[in-house]
C-alpha cells in the first residue's frame, strides 16, 4: 500500500473522516487516494486560512479533529492565523503537511524551508515522518495527540516520496490520554471559599459553559451568590432560554476591571485570569483586582463540567430553577443599527442555530438581544486573529449540517476569508452570513482613540481605517462566489432577508449597511 493511502486510512479508523484542504503538487498522491478510501470527504477551500479555520469551527462542533492539508511551508504560513485560533481555543486539529520528497530537499528549490519552526507557532505537537512503513503509526499518534487532554493542534510533515512508495499500512488508533481528576482537596478548598461570604467569582471557559457545566455552576450560584463570569472569546458557548448566562469579562480592559472590582476571590475553571487585551499606557494589564485572591478549580486537562458537579454536590447545593428571562425582542423596524441588527436576530434565530460571531463593534448588543432565544451554540474569536468568522461558520456547517448556521461578520474581517463563500456554496452548506458593513475597521478606530497617541489622529491616520474609497460590494462579491444575496438597509428589510434566508436550505448573504458603533 502506498504511504497516501495508509495515511487516509488511519485517519478514518481513527475517526478522522473529513480533511478540509488546499493542496499543492507534494500533495497529489493524498488527492488521489480519496477515490481509494471513499470515507474520507475532502472540502477544498480557496485559500488555506479558510481551510485551517473550518477545522477549527468543524472541531468545535463535532468534538472531535477534522484533517487540514497543506503545501509546504507558505502554505503552513498561510493558514497560520486561524490555527492560532485553534490554539488558542484548545480544540482538535490534525494538520498534515506536505513537504518536497526527502532527497530533494538537499536542492533548496523555491519552495523549500524550515516547516517545523513555523508549525511550533501553533502546534506543540510536531512530528515528521521518517519512512513510508512509519506513516500510519505517526497519523494515528498525531490524532491521538491532537485530542490531548487538552485538544491542540498537531501537524505531521510528510515528505512527498513517502506518500507514492509502497510499503506502507493503516494503523490502529492510539487510545487518548484520560483526563486526570481533581484532587478532593482541592474542590474541598473552594468550596470553603464560596461559604465565606466573601465575594466570589466563578470565570468559566473551555469545557465549563456547555450545559452540564452551565447547570452545575447555576447550582453552585444559587447556593453561595457567587456571581458567574465567562471568558471574554469562549471556544464555545451553549445558550438560550432555560440557560444560565455568564456575564461575559468585557473586551475593554476598563469595563472588565469594573465587571472585577468588588471580587475577592476568582475561581477559574478551564479558564485563564483575566488580562488586558493589549496593554495600554497607564492601565494595568491584570484585570483582577488587587486583594483578589485567585483559584483553579479546573484546568484544561481536566473534565471541567465534572468538576463543577463534584463542586455543587459538595456544597449540597440544589437543582436550580431555570432563569426567568426576558424573551425575545419583538422584529424591529425603523433605522438600521447595531442594536436593530441585534434585535432582528434575536427575534428569527432558529432552534438548534450555530452563531459564528465575528461582529466585533458592531455585533455588541448580539449577545443580550439572543440569550433567551431558542437554544443554540455561540462561538467566538478565540485568539483575536480575524477572518476566522467565516471559515470557523464553514466548518460548523460541515460537522452539523442539520443545524442552521449563522456568521455574524464584520466587514473588515469577512474579507480576510471571503474565499469561504465558495466553499459555502460549492458544498451546498446552510450558512447565512450577515456581513456587518459599516465600511470601517471601527474597533481599530476605537483602539486608536485609547492607545495615547500624542496628538488628535488626523485625516490621514483615519483613512488608514476606513473602507471607503471604493465602496465594497458585497452582494456582487457574493454572487461571484456563488452564494444568492440581498443588501439590507433598514431593519424592515433586514427582517424581511434574514427570515427568507434562514427558511430556506443552502448559503445566502445579507449586506447590511450600519453604521459605526464607535
Amino acid at each position: 500500500m502506498r504511504g497516501a493511502e495508509a495515511l487516509m486510512r488511519t485517519l478514518v479508523d481513527a475517526g478522522v473522516d473529513t480533511c478540509f484542504m488546499n493542496p499543492g503538487t507534494s500533495e497529489m498522491h493524498f488527492v488521489a487516494a480519496l477515490d481509494r478510501v471513499p470515507e474520507m470527504r475532502g472540502v477544498l477551500a480557496l485559500f488555506e486560512g479558510v481551510a485551517t479555520g473550518a477545522a477549527d469551527g468543524y472541531a468545535r462542533i463535532a468534538g472531535g479533529p477534522a484533517a487540514v492539508l497543506l503545501h509546504l511551508g507558505p502554505g503552513l504560513g498561510n493558514g497560520l492565523a486561524n490555527l492560532h485560533n485553534a490554539r488558542r481555543a484548545a480544540v482538535p486539529v490534525v494538520n498534515v503537511v506536505g513537504d518536497h520528497a526527502t532527497y530533494h530537499a538537499r536542492f533548496d528549490a523555491q519552495l523549500q524551508s524550515d516547516i517545523e519552526t513555523v508549525a511550533r507557532n501553533v502546534s506543540p505537537w510536531v512530528r515528521r515522518v521518517g519512512s513510508t512503513a512509519e506513516v500510519g503509526a505517526d497519523v494515528a499518534a498525531a490524532v491521538a495527540a491532537s485530542l490531548g487532554p487538552p485538544g491542540q493542534v498537531a501537524t505531521l510533515i510528510v515528505p512527498a516520496d513517502l506518500t507514492w512508495s509502497d510499503g506502507g499500512a493503516p494503523a490502529e488508533p492510539v487510545r487518548p490520554a484520560p483526563r486526570p481528576a481533581v484532587d478532593t482537596s482541592v474542590v474541598e478548598g473552594v468550596a470553603r471559599v464560596l461559604r465565606s461570604g466573601e465575594p466570589v467569582g466563578l470565570l468559566l471557559g473551555g469545557g465549563a459553559l456547555g450545559e452540564a457545566g452551565l447547570r452545575a455552576a447555576q447550582r453552585v450560584a444559587a447556593a453561595t451568590g457567587a456571581q458567574l463570569l465567562a471568558e471574554t472569546f469562549p471556544t464555545r458557548m451553549e445558550r438560550g432560554a432555560g440557560l444560565v448566562e455568564p456575564t461575559r469579562v468585557s473586551y475593554i480592559a476598563e469595563f472588565a476591571t469594573m465587571q472585577l472590582a468588588s471580587l475577592r476571590h476568582l475561581v477559574l475553571v478551564d479558564a485563564k485570569a483575566p488580562v488586558s487585551f493589549f496593554a495600554y499606557p497607564g492601565t494595568p494589564s491584570e484585570l483582577t483586582p488587587p486583594g483578589c485572591e485567585r483559584h483553579e478549580l479546573a484546568g484544561p486537562t481536566h473534565d471541567a463540567a465534572a468538576v463543577l458537579e463534584q463542586l455543587a454536590e459538595a456544597l449540597d447545593a440544589p437543582a436550580a430553577a431555570a432563569p426567568a428571562g426576558g424573551g425575545r425582542p419583538e422584529r424591529p423596524s425603523g433605522a438600521l443599527t447595531a442594536q436593530s441588527l441585534a434585535e432582528s436576530l434575536g427575534a428569527l434565530l432558529p432552534e438548534g442555530a450555530i452563531v459564528s460571531d465575528e461582529a466585533l463593534t458592531s455585533g455588541l448588543f448580539a449577545p443580550a438581544a439572543t440569550a433567551d432565544g431558542p437554544r443554540h451554540s455561540w462561538l467566538t474569536l478565540t485568539g483575536g486573529a480575524i477572518g476566522q468568522g467565516l471559515p470557523v461558520a464553514t466548518g460548523a456547517a460541515v460537522a452539523a449540517p442539520e443545524r442552521p448556521v449563522v456568521a455574524l461578520e464584520a466587514d473588515g474581517s469577512a474579507l480576510y476569508t471571503i474565499q469561504a463563500l465558495w466553499t459555502h456554496a460549492r458544498e451546498g452548506l446552510d450558512v447565512t452570513t450577515v456581513v456587518c458593513n459599516n465600511r470601517s475597521y471601527s474597533v481599530l478606530n476605537m483602539e486608536l482613540d485609547r492607545v495615547g497617541v500624542d496628538e488628535q489622529p488626523g485625516p490621514r491616520a483615519r483613512a488608514m481605517l476606513d473602507l471607503h474609497r471604493p465602496d465594497i460590494d458585497f452582494v456582487d462579491v457574493a454572487q461571484g462566489l456563488g452564494v444568492p444575496a440581498t443588501r439590507a438597509t433598514t431593519a424592515d428589510e433586514l427582517v424581511v432577508q434574514l427570515e427568507r434566508a434562514l427558511a430556506e436550505p443552502g448559503p445566502h448573504l445579507i449586506d447590511a449597511i450600519v453604521p459605526p458603533v464607535v
